[in-house]
Formats: structure tokens, sequence, C-alpha cells
């Protein structure tokens, strides 16, 4: 019987460990793949506070470190189900069995790939996948979103005040963003939309980083841009399959919780990019990682 059992191994994961041992309760992180979740793939980290410029593997490698060191346990198994049972929950994984008194999940969010040639290869040299994370590196270049939502028109806007060049990519003839916001991204000079267009391959040049992106036309022709970078936008999925039956989803998957990180079933607690939010950033995953621990922490001392 472990106080808490917490679900993936990402940055908001194991920040709950931390501060849940640092509260002297016992913990068990599981974890589906390897540690640090999505950051482990981030070349360099520049907009964490305090940390001028980190790797993203040597932050994982820390955090996972400092979690080890102060008592946590972290095994490599994919978690099935999470069933309560009285005032327990029952933790299935594909390997083995575990009880808790409170669990948290934080198994994240993958985003959504394009599915072409070079582009996992390319991630971290030109593809990219969030603009706030990236943006930087690309100061100054001619660079391109692919999406036709939110965060697409929000990325582009951002990169517009960074970026000598924004071409703006969505294969339909409209925007499935806010009418507001296509506005305000039309009237910015330096951003070209171009619509009824896919990605229809990445090519690097000889420093084997992005050297240019060709769109595929709906009317069947062919444009080749040239850019440094291209950020796809075209959604997330979190990883919340497992947990359909035990906490309150909204339509995309994502666990419907407040800053509080309090799911629909007491006893269970959400970090991370898994929790339904509109920012999702390394510095949001560990402050949900340290708020969903502390309350675990209190509903277990309360019980």
């Amino acid at each position: 019987m472990y106080d808490v059992v917490i679900i993936g191994a990402g940055a908001a994961g194991l920040t709950a460990a931390i501060y849940a041992r640092r509260a002297e309760k016992s913990v068990l992180v599981l974890e589906a793949t390897t540690f640090g979740g999505q950051i482990i793939n981030t070349l360099e980290i520049e907009n964490y506070p305090g940390m001028y410029k980190v790797s993203g593997p040597d932050f994982s490698k820390a955090l996972y470190e400092q979690a080890k060191d102060l008592g946590a346990e972290i095994e490599f198994e994919k978690v099935v189900s999470v069933v309560r049972q009285g005032k327990e929950f029952k933790i299935e994984t594909e390997d083995d069995n575990y009880t808790a008194r409170a669990v948290i999940l934080a198994t994240g969010s993958q985003y959504k790939k394009l599915g072409l040639d070079h582009e996992d290869e390319l991630t971290g040299k030109g593809v990219s996948y969030c603009a706030t994370c990236d943006g930087s590196f690309y100061r100054g270049e001619d660079v391109m979103v692919n999406g036709g939502g939110n965060t697409a028109l929000y990325e582009t806007e951002y990169l517009a005040g960074i970026c000598s060049k924004v071409y703006l990519v969505h294969r339909r003839d409209e925007f499935r963003g806010d009418l507001s916001l296509v506005e305000r991204v039309s009237k910015l000079e330096n951003v070209e939309i171009v619509l009824n267009a896919t990605v229809a391959e990445i090519n690097a040049g000889e420093d084997g980083k992005v050297s240019s992106v060709k769109l595929a036309i709906k009317d069947g022709t062919t444009r080749e841009v040239p850019v440094k970078a291209l950020f796809v936008a075209i959604g997330h999925k979190p990883a919340t399959e497992a947990f359909a039956d035990l906490v309150e989803q909204d339509e995309s998957g994502y666990v419907i919780a407040g800053e509080d990180c309090h799911t629909s079933t007491e006893g269970v607690f959400v970090a991370g990019d898994v929790r339904r939010k509109d920012l999702r950033q390394l510095v949001t995953a560990t402050s949900d990682g340290a708020m969903a621990a502390s309350e675990a922490v209190s509903y277990i001392n309360a019980a």
C-alpha cells in the first residue's frame, strides 16, 4: 500500500513525487516509457524561471534523480486501469497490481504529428510543435505554421512578433478559430495566409536542418516555400484512455479539473498537460505537480 501513486514520470509527475516525498508520504511513480515526458525531446529550455538555458534531457534527469534521492519509487510499467475500492485505489499495470490512498494522473499529452517522412528526425532541427517553446531560436527568420484552430492562430501571432515572415497554412478554406483572432492575424503585415493547402514534404539543407516545406495545393499544384522552421499546430491527444471510467473528461479527453487539480473523483488528482487548461508549458506542469501533491497529502491527512 502506497500513500500516493503517480501515473506519469514527466515534469508534472516527478515534481509531484518530490513534493509528496517531502511531506513524508510513500510514493510510487509508474511510467509507461521513459522519464521526462515531452520536454526530454527539447534541445534547449530558455523560458523556465531561474534557468537561463538548460537542455531537456538534463532537466529531466535532474528531476528524476531528485525524486529518487528523496525516496520515491519509480517503475517503468504501463497502467491498464485504476479502480476505486472503498477508500483505496487499485492500480493495475501490464506487469503488476498496486494499491494507494491517493492517485495523481500526470500522463501528459502528445502533439499530433503530420506523419511525414523526416518529421521525427527533423524535430528539434526546425520542426517544432510549440512556438512559445522554440520560436526564439528562429528570431528574424522566415517560418511556417500549419493548422487552423486557435492554437495555430495564436502561434502565428506570437511568431509574427519575432520572425521576419510567417506563412500560415491551413487545409481548408476557412479557419476553425475565433473570428476575432482570425481578423487580428489577417491584418499582420508579415503574415501570409495559405488556405486549401497541406504540408506534403519537409526538406532539409546540408546542415541537416529544415530548409523548405513543399505544399500541396487543393487545385493540384505544389509550392515549395523556403523556411527555417515548421511549427505544427494541429492539436494534442491526451493519454487518458485508461481513465475514461475514473474521472470526468472533456470532449477531447482532457481531465476536467481546476487550478487545485481535484478531479471529479475524490482522492484522484491531475497534473500537467493532461489537465484541461489554456497554457501547457514546463512551468505550468511543475506548478500542477506541486499543487496536486499538496492536495493529495491534505486529502490523506484528513482521511
